[in-house]
């Protein structure tokens, strides 16, 4: 790993510097159920690897290095499908472009909901771990280019701000 990788690895909040039983709580909101991964162990439905978090069905598979940024994403894929594809998710859960500007919008809205989080901790985190947007950051297009998204997220009766 390079330096610059190694910097943003040592940025980005992880899901050890939450209270487990909060993340997991706001995850049963939707009909979700976190599970905690071993440390150094292989996390199930992983797209990109580890430390990332991955999906089956209904379930969200974190490590304690695991970004919280990434958790939410991951969740958040699943919380914008119907239930009846929710349950066909196995480590990919969407190939459309309305569907992942939701998961972003989405995720930024919940981080609020979690201690010591927020949109604008998990905004910083995004731009630092890469996540592009063509307005140049994550903040900048939840601002002024996620209408859509909030659109999408409204029609299914979730969190839009």
């Amino acid at each position: 790993m390079d330096v610059v990788a190694d910097s943003v690895e040592a940025e980005v909040m992880r899901v050890d510097a939450l209270p487990f039983a909060a993340a997991a709580t706001l995850l049963s909101r939707y009909g979700l159920m976190l599970h905690r991964v071993d440390d150094g162990a292989s996390i199930p439905g992983s797209y990109w690897g580890e430390p990332e978090a991955g999906v089956i069905a209904h379930n969200v598979y974190v490590r304690g290095d695991t970004p919280v940024h990434s958790m939410l994403h991951e969740a958040c894929h699943l919380i914008v499908l119907p239930p009846e594809r929710r349950a066909q998710v196995h480590t990919d859960a969407t190939d459309s472009v309305i569907e992942e500007d939701a998961t972003c919008c989405l995720q930024i809205i919940l981080a609020d909901d979690l201690p010591g989080v927020g949109r604008g901790r998990l905004m910083t985190d995004m731009d630092a771990w890469g996540y592009t947007y063509r307005l140049g950051s994550t903040q900048a297009w939840f601002e002024q280019d996620a209408e859509d998204a909030r659109t999408f997220l409204r029609e299914r009766g979730l969190p839009h701000c």
